[in-house]
């Protein structure tokens, strides 16, 4: 996934689910404080959740189901006070 997705810093949404992406989460995403969706669902996404994405004051949904993510889940999403559905499940 390119991290110049972090550069459209207006996105209020990004589906890139049910695709095959691969390769990590860009800790560039965390740039995108407009940003009420992130949906990254049934990829191939490996390595950790970024703590950047705790970043996201306005996220109301974060869906990172059915990747291969691996490690904790980051302290730092515990600030996104917006997030209504957080979906971390088979990974």
């Amino acid at each position: 996934m390119p991290e110049e997705l972090g550069k459209l810093t207006n996105l209020l949404e990004l589906y890139l689910y049910n695709n095959r992406l691969m390769g990590p989460i860009p800790a560039e995403l965390g740039n995108l404080s407009n940003l009420s969706r992130l949906r990254l669902y049934d990829n191939q996404l490996t390595g950790i959740i970024p703590k950047e994405l705790g970043n996201l004051s306005n996220l109301q949904e974060l869906y990172l189901h059915d990747n291969q993510l691996t490690g904790i889940i980051p302290k730092e999403l515990g600030n996104l006070s917006n997030l209504q559905r957080l979906y971390l499940y088979n990974n």
